[in-house]
């Protein structure tokens, strides 16, 4: 007989130990089916309804969160922290002074640098009295919404490995997303449109691409599904020309049933589940995804009010009002990417600091601004959890001999989260007087990952996934606590 995998065969299928594994899941399986079919049992443990395509949710590991979805606005290149939202009154006036300070950054390792002093004002906003700077005029009036990470640190000064960890919390490439980790945890709660959605930069993608939203060894049902905002949301997506839908259906019936045949003669084949659940997914959406990006639906004033009414705003405020139309929709995790493939076009700030960042802060502001209070005005703040920030922040000196330019920071930078179960108006952790380095409270990107798992009621420390002889975690074998000072 055939021989599978190098192991004696059991029944001329599967070896022993493959059917043992395979009979024993399958029996509490079909209970475990019934169960998650009842919608009252997901209403009770989430508030809200959600598909049965996900049993490996069901875990100890799950609490009710007080957010049900995620909104991660990566402001990809690196923004500035001391230019944004970290105030250092006392580098006012230091302009093209030499310092000795350690910083490490794509230039290396370094002792000294030629002090570049902020390059715009701060104002006190709100209650709480945050300092921000004009680069942020319209987030500035929602600062008492919001809890500000100022500690924040990373493992790499390079844009490839500090992408992967701010996103999948590793350095290298291979290991699941933040996004595929929440839908493995929760499920979806909408059968009709994807989990997990990324909209990119109209200039393209962050390096690595896709890297940054696959679901690594997980089902590849779990990964991101890439969303443009005009358009068809998806490529392809739409019926073939000429065809009916019936035609279509089984057309759709035929090949999974041929899928099927093919997947019950492996073990363990992911991508083929994934492939016929994506056909039926897609099938689906054809109906729900273009009514879902149908933004040109909302009033003058709510395209107004997320900057559509702008040309420098226009694109960030259209994907902006789409995630708050999905997060209407049930989807759970959203990632929207400020900045594409080229230094030009992302906040990579090595040289000319000024425009870079008046450029990137001013296609942004308004369009954040304008998520914050529609979904505040909305009753949906307390419920979806809105992330702020970049793979790592900016060095107080500049790179170069000229200009003013600074190198990366993963020293220490900061963050921003509102909604879903933060306190608003405070402000965590320090860097030092220079914000070369953090100082006070830090902040690993791990514990910023163990409080958006924590908010939305999954243990960070529990939540895992069996591969390769290891329980994975999101947060690493070593686990992390969440923030707890950012926890309303």
């Amino acid at each position: 007989m055939m021989k599978k995998r190098g192991t004696p065969d059991f029944c001329g299928r599967v070896n022993r130990r493959e059917f043992l594994h395979t009979v024993g899941g399958g029996f509490p399986a079909l209970a475990l089916t019934g169960l998650l079919g009842s919608e009252g049992f997901f209403q009770n443990l989430q508030g809200a309804p959600a598909s049965s395509g996900n049993p490996l949710a069901i875990r100890p590991s799950m609490t009710v969160g007080k957010a049900k979805s995620v909104i991660f606005l990566f402001m990809y290149g690196g923004p500035s922290h001391i230019d944004t939202f970290d105030y250092k009154p006392n580098m006012y006036g230091m302009d093209g002074k030499t310092i000795e300070v350690k910083t490490f950054g794509r230039g290396g390792k370094k002792n000294e640098g030629r002090i570049v002093e902020p390059k715009w004002k701060f104002r006190q906003y709100g209650e709480c009295g945050k300092y921000v700077s004009d680069l942020f005029p319209h987030l500035g009036t929602c600062v008492d919404d919001i809890a500000f990470l100022h500690s924040m640190t990373a493992d790499s000064p390079i844009h490839g490995s500090a992408l992967l960890m701010m996103n999948s919390g590793s350095l290298i490439s291979g290991y699941p997303s933040l996004g595929s980790w929440v839908n493995y945890g929760l499920g979806s709660v909408n059968e009709n449109l994807p989990g997990y959605v990324v909209m990119l930069d109209q200039s393209g993608g962050p390096i690595s691409g896709a890297k940054n939203w696959t679901s690594g060894f997980m089902p590849a049902s779990y990964q991101g599904t890439v969303f443009r905002s005009q358009g068809n949301p998806i490529l392809n997506l739409r019926h073939v020309d000429g065809m009916a839908a019936d035609e279509q259906r089984l057309l759709i019936d035929s090949l999974n049933h041929l899928n099927a045949g093919h997947l019950s003669s492996r073990f363990d084949n992911t991508n083929l589940s994934a492939r016929i659940s994506s056909y039926e997914l897609a099938y689906r959406m054809q109906a729900t995804a273009p009514e879902a990006i149908a933004v040109e639906e909302e009033s003058e004033e709510t395209r107004s009010l997320y900057g559509m009414d702008r040309k420098e705003t226009e694109d960030f405020g259209r994907k902006c009002l789409l995630a708050r139309r999905l997060v209407e929709r049930g989807t759970r995790f959203i990632q929207i990417y400020s900045g594409g493939a080229h230094n030009d076009h992302n906040w990579d700030a090595h040289g000319d600091l000024e425009n870079n960042h008046n450029l990137h802060a001013g296609a942004t502001d308004k369009p954040i601004a304008g998520l914050l209070k529609d979904l505040k005005r909305r009753g949906m703040l307390e419920d979806t959890l809105v992330v702020w920030g970049g793979e790592f922040g900016r060095q107080p000196t500049a790179e170069y001999e000229k200009g003013t330019g600074r190198d990366h920071n993963s020293y220490g930078f900061t963050m921003w989260m509102a909604g879903g179960g933060v306190k608003g108006g405070v402000s965590v952790g320090q860097t030092d007087e220079l914000g070369a380095m953090a100082v006070d409270n830090r902040f690993h990107v791990r514990n910023l990952h163990a409080t958006i798992l924590s908010l939305m009621g999954l243990d960070p420390n529990e939540l895992s996934f069996f591969f390769g002889g290891l329980d994975h975690r999101l947060v690493g074998v070593e686990g992390a606590d969440p923030i707890g000072e950012v926890v309303a």
